[in-house]
């Protein structure tokens, strides 16, 4: 049973040709969806589109059975950069999703200090962005995107631009996060090993449309380990080989 469907969905920016081409997938309860591509594919978009953020011209996005038509409070947005506000705590900055709309309770401020506290960052709850890290920013922006208690996550290359070793950190946390949230994810990355590290399922786009699936069979959870098998190896050389062949 789906919790996001695509059909048929076309996308196109005044005065440019296609970004998105009869696109459709599924995404399932507490699954990880990861869409790759080359820069300028169409993988962003789609992200907008799913957040509804964007409108297609032709097709049709379900979030739980119903037309999306407008951002749906269910998901939750990470962007390239955290974009945190400086001026706002860790805590603040985490808590802003729900203060904008809401007087924030004791409860709210429990759960966003056990979201911190799961992404390591207990002891940085009072310190301000511009003290943190990239590593560190980028937590408390998965964090944030968190609090609401979202179905889905929609992230856009939210570690893009961090060192391996703290990227794997990351990947490791998020996998956790979702896990215990029960959140599902569509993620957008360049990074083939990260897809097959995170994924239950990989599209992969070229010139704004889905070019093939492939179904990651790797179990949960997944340690760091698994990168070293055989089978991750090869969901990797498979995805190197349908990327060359689209060049």
């Amino acid at each position: 049973m789906h919790i996001l469907k695509l059909s048929s969905v076309d996308f196109a920016y005044p005065h440019q040709g296609k970004v998105v081409d009869e696109v459709s997938l599924e995404l399932t309860p507490g699954e990880i969806h990861c869409l790759i591509g080359k820069s300028g594919c169409g993988k962003t978009t789609v992200l907008k589109l799913c957040a509804g953020l964007l409108t297609p011209q032709k097709g049709e996005i379900y979030f739980q059975h119903a037309l999306v038509r407008e951002p749906v409070s269910e998901m939750g947005f990470v962007f390239q950069t955290p974009t945190l506000l400086n001026w706002l705590s860790v805590l603040d900055n985490v808590l802003l999703p729900l203060s904008l709309h809401q007087d924030v309770t004791a409860t709210d401020r429990s759960h966003a200090t056990q979201l911190l506290d799961q992404m390591g960052l207990a002891e940085k709850i009072n310190a301000h962005p511009h003290h943190l890290s990239g590593g560190q920013q980028s937590r408390v922006a998965i964090a944030r995107a968190l609090i609401t208690r979202p179905q889905i996550l929609v992230m856009d290359e939210p570690f893009a631009a961090l060192d391996a070793i703290t990227r794997e950190e990351l990947q490791r946390e998020f996998l956790n996060l979702c896990k215990t949230q029960g959140t599902a994810a569509l993620f957008v990355t360049h990074d083939m090993n990260e897809a097959v590290y995170l994924a239950d399922e990989i599209s992969l786009m070229h010139q704004g449309k889905i070019q093939s699936q492939l179904r990651i069979d790797l179990s949960r959870p997944r340690s760091s380990n698994v990168r070293f098998t055989p089978q991750f190896n090869a969901y990797g050389e498979h995805l190197q080989r349908s990327m060359e062949a689209l060049a």
